[in-house]
């Protein structure tokens, strides 16, 4: 049975464990040597598009990037007859696109794993690399404490299944009406402490770990104004790190806007882990 990476809570705890381990092996298996790996690219992307390309290379694989211009999605073809037809060239198939169900119906119709690169209710590789991180930089991460700040997005959705995954206690503050979803709240408290507050202070004291992301994502521009407002006070500044642990880092899963989510000197300061 094909099996398909749309969040984080596709692998089990043992598996995601397994999962970190290889990432962090110097010389991973080729298990793609001599497959392709299409990477369909519906929103645009820096970090995604260099990682994913690079992460098929170093499995022995050769990528096929796919713009939004050569595949267009549901415009010029079906999410479901592209995965019919990708699925029959490649071993893998990746996709970064706006509507969730988009990766929902590639992997019903696709003969190969799809993997989520992005979508509006989760960003799992995301996950995934901010799970590495803080492994690599405490060691372990069974009870360490997470505190997401900000919009309770797709990349705090995906957070509080990976790390609730991994045993860590995991804290959200967000202005009332940006919560993350009750889906994944509920599923994470379902297995670890969760805690979701409208003070920054509260979710950040004696964290391991501060997270946030912008206040206005991709396809959000034109609520920038009403979102600037409500966010107020939900900055991560040299202030609100101070209330973490004096070991804590400091993670955003970029791109960032400076002295609106993150201050520069966090951001670019000693407790940063955002570029490793």
């Amino acid at each position: 049975m094909t099996r398909h990476f749309l969040d984080v809570d596709d692998l089990d705890a043992d598996e995601l464990a397994v999962v970190l381990d290889m990432a962090q092996q110097p010389d991973p298996p080729l298990v793609l040597r001599g497959r392709g790996a299409a990477l369909l690219f519906e929103k645009p992307s820096l970090r995604t598009r260099s990682s994913m390309e690079l992460a098929v290379v170093q499995l022995g694989g050769h990528p096929v990037t796919i713009l939004d211009d050569e595949a267009s999605i549901d415009r010029r073809e079906t999410a479901e007859d592209i995965a019919r037809v990708l699925s029959r060239y490649h071993a893998v198939i990746g996709a970064r696109v706006f509507e969730h169900d988009k990766v929902e119906r590639l992997a019903g119709a696709s003969r190969v794993p799809v993997l989520n690169l992005l979508s509006d209710d989760a960003h799992p590789c995301q996950t995934l690399a901010d799970l590495l991180t803080m492994r690599q930089r405490f060691g372990g991460l069974k009870d360490r404490v997470v505190a997401y700040v900000g919009d309770g997005n797709n990349v705090c959705s995906s957070l509080l299944r990976g790390a609730a995954l991994s045993g860590m206690e995991v804290r959200v503050a967000a202005p009332p009406g940006y919560e993350p979803a009750d889906t994944a709240v509920e599923w994470a408290r379902d297995r670890v402490e969760v805690l979701v507050t409208e003070d920054p202070a509260t979710a950040v004291s004696d964290a391991d770990a501060v997270y946030t992301d912008v206040w206005t994502s991709m396809g959000q521009e034109d609520e920038a104004d009403r979102r600037r407002l409500a966010f107020e006070g939900f900055r991560v500044d040299d202030a609100l790190m101070a209330l973490a642990r004096p070991d804590a880092i400091f993670l955003h899963c970029l791109p960032a806007h400076r002295g609106e989510e993150v201050s520069a000197s966090v951001l670019e300061g000693p407790q940063s882990a955002v570029w490793q």
